[in-house]
């Protein structure tokens, strides 16, 4: 009778789910590792890689902007949030805006608002009243948003590589018994590294922020959780690193314990070399460390002092052959990204917006109480094992996400 009425919850309100294990998860890098290939696969506008999905289930999309401004310090994200909660569907522009550099007093950025008569259109644009997400036939994209007067947003996002990364032919992570007969998905699509330039205005301070230089870089996601999205993962780890040379980006979430804490972790490292940026790996056996991790007594969850990640993957030896096979020559690197976490830019409450009968009922059964971490580190280290004696300095954009604490979770 529990399990009947856990069920029933469960597909209203998203609670606890059985512990299917292992076998009702489908990796998408584990499908490439498992062939031997290079998870390197072109992501192209034009085939539809960069689309919005849409499934009618109960989904989250977001289509995000990630800018870092190297020269003035000023760095952020702006985001469209695309929602099907299963009764209804709703859009949400969040932006956030931070500077590095404590000499200019600038106080950060940041909006979250709500969408009026928003809509897909041609499947990868996006418009609402006062907001364009629009592709551009260059292969550049353009957010413009005037939905809030403290962060109004026009923002152009130049690809420095024709194509974006997507991993393997087919980036979705699936749920369920087999890939047919899944129920529901993950998927990542980036482009890497972006020439940024445009301006961000604060009508209520008088604030015009342009990013005009050569050294503001940009980051461009699309993101799809096809399922509730605390079954979907419980843990995320999130890094952007940039200089004027090399860009490191990861993406990594671990699952609950109902899909056997299954980690799929990608990563993707890209260098200019010659007036042209190149992804040189995209390591999805990675090793993340936290260290120095003390309690946050408020939230129960963990801050922490520094990172040490480890990426380990494969040189990528022609930028147009996609899945190239990894054999006895291919060429292994290994990437380590380290250096201290100096600012805690937030400790985001992502629940906080959530009708609290709601919050209490979720919080209570299934320890769902989900936290961002947001750090922001000027002076972290980018070495890899083929380059001797290297240590690329650049600046990175670091958040640690924690859901679902599932030692609190009980019958």
């Amino acid at each position: 009778m529990f399990k009947w009425i856990q069920g029933g919850i469960s597909a209203v309100t998203g609670l606890a789910e059985p512990e299917y294990g292992e076998s009702h998860f489908h990796s998408s890098t584990k499908r490439l590792t498992s062939k031997k290939v290079n998870p390197y696969t072109r992501a192209v506008v034009s085939a539809g890689d960069f689309d919005f999905q849409n499934p009618s289930n109960t989904n989250v999309e977001t289509a995000t902007f990630y800018i870092n401004d190297l020269e003035t310090g000023y760095c952020g994200f702006a985001q469209i949030i695309h929602s099907n909660i299963g009764i209804t569907t709703t859009a949400q522009f969040t932006f956030k805006l931070y500077n590095n550099n404590k000499d200019l007093g600038f106080k950060q950025i940041w909006t979250s608002t709500k969408l009026e008569n928003f809509e897909i259109v041609d499947k990868k644009n996006f418009k609402a009243d006062n907001l364009t997400l629009q592709w551009n036939e260059d292969g550049s994209l353009r957010i413009k948003s005037e939905v809030n007067p403290e962060s109004i947003v026009d923002l152009l996002f130049k690809p420095s590589i024709t194509n974006g990364v997507k991993f393997g032919t087919d980036p979705n992570t699936y749920y369920g018994p087999s890939i047919e007969e899944q129920w529901g998905s993950m998927r990542h699509v980036y482009h890497p590294r972006c020439q940024v330039e445009g301006t961000v205005t604060n009508l209520t301070t008088g604030d015009v922020i342009e990013m005009t230089n050569e050294k503001t870089f940009g980051l461009y996601v699309m993101a799809l959780q096809n399922m509730k999205p605390h079954h979907c993962a419980k843990e995320w780890r999130f890094a952007w690193f940039v200089n004027e040379t090399e860009s490191l980006v990861l993406m990594q979430f671990e699952t609950p314990k109902s899909y056997g804490n299954s980690i799929v972790s990608q990563a993707i490292v890209t260098i200019d070399d010659d007036n042209e940026t190149k992804v040189i790996a995209c390591p999805c056996e990675n090793d993340l460390k936290l260290l120095g991790q003390y309690k946050d007594e408020e939230t129960g969850w963990s801050f922490a002092k520094s990172v040490d990640y480890t990426f380990n993957g494969y040189e990528i030896k022609d930028n147009n052959v996609d899945n190239e096979v990894i054999t006895d020559d291919s060429k292994a690197i290994t990437f380590e990204l380290k250096g201290e976490l100096s600012e805690l830019i937030e400790r985001m409450d992502v629940m906080n917006e959530i009708p609290q009968f709601v919050k209490n009922i979720v919080s209570g059964v299934t320890a769902t109480k989900p936290f961002i971490y947001q750090y922001f580190s000027k002076d972290l280290t980018l070495s890899r094992s083929d380059v001797p004696e290297s240590a690329f300095r650049g600046s990175a954009w670091i958040e640690v996400t924690y859901i679902t604490d599932e030692r609190e979770i009980s019958e």
